[in-house]
């Protein structure tokens, strides 16, 4: 198990730097002169102009600002904001709120995702299976930001049971915002579960079980629903990464005072030190996930790990 997870450790080398290389070259080749309107509704002076770029490394060319950046980034430092804020200390304070966030919609995820799915599969073609069915076609057919507002105005502003922002980043105050953000997974952890459960219950290792006198219980639990939980894992574990990042849209709705919303404050500000530091963050996150993932999978089954 050790030589597997270093070989996985040596193999997001390149990944991080491929990755990093081609956000930094997106962000900083886009049109756009991140001076404009620093000065009002005057052009800035030239002084300030030069003095600006000299400082973020702008006046240089895309290549020698990328190892620069890397460079820095290899030592902890993420680069200041146009504004002289340190983004390493910003993504700090705001890291907890967004961990918590999306811990909270991972707990949903599973709790009713796998549940809804296993009642689904043990109940195939029964009113459970069709309700579960409708359900989460229902809700992978409707956008986050409409999930978002609907649940916003309908829970926050008529019934009152939570509060419409989230600025404090509270458990209370974050339990709507991580049921929204968990509202899509929830549906394809349940299609997926499902169909999984359903598929391994028809398998040939299954009747075997039951011919041996296994238990109902142990025949699920132990060999069928092993089995389905592999890909559901593996989607959750990608999935943990892609709420840090996709919690943006819901941070911006409720107001949370987190990563996603400090990445949304970067692009309409057009700060680049805080898009690529920010999305360099989330990319690490990413692929730590997807290494636990991969370390769960030689727990499941530890032929994976031999390979």
């Amino acid at each position: 198990m050790g030589k597997y997870i270093l070989r996985r450790l040596l193999q997001m080398i390149p990944v991080i730097l491929g990755v990093t290389f081609i956000i930094f070259v997106m962000v900083y080749a886009l049109p756009g002169d991140p001076v404009a309107g620093r000065c009002g509704e005057r052009p800035c002076p030239a002084s300030y102009v030069a003095k600006f770029r000299a400082e973020h490394n702008l006046d240089r060319p895309l290549l020698v600002q990328y190892v620069l950046y890397l460079g820095n980034t290899l030592q902890g430092d993420l680069g200041t904001t146009f504004t002289g804020r340190e983004v390493a200390h910003e993504l700090a304070i705001r890291w907890p709120t967004t961990i918590k966030l999306a811990l909270m919609a991972i707990v949903v995820e599973i709790v009713v995702g796998i549940g809804a799915g296993v009642a689904a599969g043990m109940r195939r073609g029964k009113f459970v299976d069709n309700l579960v069915t409708v359900s989460t076609l229902l809700l992978i057919s409707i956008p986050i930001f409409v999930i978002g507002s609907l649940s916003q105005l309908i829970f926050g502003v008529k019934l009152g049971w939570f509060p419409v922002t989230s600025t404090q980043g509270t458990f209370y105050q974050l339990m709507l915002p991580a049921i929204v953000l968990a509202s899509i997974s929830v549906a394809y952890v349940a299609r997926l579960m499902r169909t999984n459960l359903v598929e391994n219950l028809r398998a040939d290792y299954v009747r075997t079980a039951r011919a041996k006198g296994l238990s109902h219980g142990r025949t699920i639990g132990v060999h069928a629903l092993r089995n389905s939980l592999i890909p559901v894992i593996t989607y959750i574990g990608i999935d943990l990464g892609a709420l840090m990042g996709g919690a943006l849209v819901t941070e911006r709705i409720f107001n949370v005072n987190g990563v996603g919303n400090f990445l949304y404050r970067g692009i309409q500000q057009k700060d680049g030190s805080i898009v690529v530091g920010t999305i360099t963050m989330l990319v690490l996150v990413f692929l730590l996930a997807n290494l636990v993932v991969d370390v769960l999978y030689g727990v499941l089954d530890p032929r994976i790990s031999n390979d």
